[in-house]
């Protein structure tokens, strides 16, 4: 895919660390699999993951986490 960011770059397969935030919890996760833009290194993560970063931010929020760094790991 073309980066919609650069319009230069193709996206290649790669990770990323992606930050989550949501009031009292900072979620910084590793490793998350993304298409990263060669040109400019913009990182597109795709729904699926999205949608597991999210229940993973959910769940530490719901537990009181402040602060957490992990890797990504899936279901």
């Amino acid at each position: 895919m073309i980066c919609v960011i650069c319009k230069n770059g193709e996206t290649r397969f790669g990770k990323a660390t992606v930050t989550l935030e949501r009031e009292e919890t900072m979620l910084v996760i590793k490793g998350v699999p993304a298409q990263v833009c060669v040109n400019c290194g913009e990182e597109y993560v795709d729904e699926g993951s999205t949608a597991h970063l999210l229940k993973i931010a959910e769940e530490a929020a719901r537990a009181g986490v402040q602060v957490d760094v992990r890797q990504y790991a899936t279901a």
